[in-house]
């Protein structure tokens, strides 16, 4: 038996460094480039083929994976497998061996990322494969949570916002679930497969169509940033803040909320000045917690935009990575394009991914 899953890269539209806060929210893009994996049935031996990467597992007597060799590439893999493994056997299913071969086109040809998410994409797509190999029912709510309790397992921080952007596709409107709520039941000692049935506090996944008038542009700096680093010196810089960052979290909620009104309305003005608001939100989280968000080369790709009347602003926790761009009617996008291209920005053949084809809302 082999079967294929794929699950797309996204990309932060509002709402970032908020949305880690349970019940704050953000507007998420998942795009047309994704990670692929194909399943299949081996006698022996398993395997997991990654690019240029090869890493053996063999089933132990209480059939766990054993590994050999370096595990470092295949964290999120690894824990996919033993999160969907488990749930599978608590259905009453008997373990088999398979090799996961893995492809991706959210980095580029040289290994660089283009910050999509491709770490929840593989979370997704491993775990959306390993449930096709048994027959499970591939239910969006429980690809979610599986794929959400393995990425945080390995990552320990983040919104799982690119993992629901990997589940649902489309255009999303995300608020994070309780991770304080959520600790105990994935520690060692506490069984989590209940979590699998219930429903998550705070936790809203609701698809959004953007107003007809305006086009996504995407652009990349070339300079790969760390989600991961940001968000823990922001966890780090905002103690000792807390008046500051309550403010931050309220004006975030505030705009991103007008911004998916919005959308709800087909009304595109209230959209342009969201991502506009939010860029300046960003800025003064930026300055209170003395962290970069917004870098020369996002600050330019901004302004070049800006120039050329497109509503811009980074994507997702900045430092590097990409730049997006609502444009409208008014906004000359072939020569916003070329004075990119004049500056050493790309811009990205992104276009949004169709919704899954399951339709399912909250937890």
């Amino acid at each position: 038996m082999h079967g294929v899953q794929c699950a797309p890269g996204k990309l932060y539209i509002a709402g970032e460094y908020a949305v880690v806060e349970p019940g704050y929210p953000a507007i998420i893009a998942a795009v047309d480039k994704s990670v692929t994996v194909t399943i299949e049935r081996r006698e022996t031996c398993g395997r997991i083929q990654w690019a240029n990467a090869t890493l053996d597992l063999k089933r132990s007597a209480t059939n766990q994976w054993n590994t050999e060799g370096d595990v470092s590439t295949f964290r999120f893999v690894l824990s996919a497998i033993e999160r969907t493994e488990q749930y599978v056997q608590s259905l009453g299913k008997q373990l088999g061996v398979y090799q996961l071969t893995i492809s991706s086109d959210l980095t580029r040809t040289d290994g660089r990322k283009y910050g999509l998410g491709s770490s929840a994409a593989v979370t997704v797509a491993c775990t959306k494969a390993i449930l096709a190999f048994y027959e499970v029912k591939i239910e969006q709510q429980i690809v979610f949570k599986l794929a959400a309790l393995a990425h945080l397992s390995v990552q320990g921080n983040g919104s799982c916002g690119d993992i629901a952007a990997g589940v649902y596709g489309g255009w999303i409107a995300y608020t994070s679930f309780d991770r304080k709520w959520l600790a105990p039941f994935t520690s060692s000692k506490k069984d989590w497969l209940p979590l699998l049935k219930m429903d998550w506090p705070k936790l809203s996944i609701r698809p959004l169509v953007l107003p007809m008038e305006l086009h996504l542009i995407v652009g990349w700096t070339g300079t790969p940033a760390s989600t991961a680093k940001l968000i823990n010196r922001v966890e780090k810089a905002r103690r000792g803040k807390e008046k500051g960052y309550q403010h931050f979290l309220k004006q975030s909620k505030t705009c991103v909320e007008k911004m998916i009104a919005g959308f709800l309305k087909q009304q595109p003005e209230f959209v342009l000045e969201g991502i506009r608001e939010n860029r300046r939100i960003l800025a003064q989280l930026a300055k209170l917690c003395g962290i970069l968000i917004e870098t020369d080369k996002l600050h330019q790709l901004c302004t070049i935009a800006e120039n050329h009347r497109g509503a811009a602003k980074p994507s997702g926790a900045g430092g590097g990575d990409c730049g997006i761009v609502l444009a409208d009617q008014q906004t000359d996008q072939k020569a916003l394009i070329e004075e990119w291209n004049a500056h050493e920005i790309t811009p990205l053949d992104l276009y949004v991914s169709d919704r899954a084809s399951q339709k399912e809302e909250g937890s």
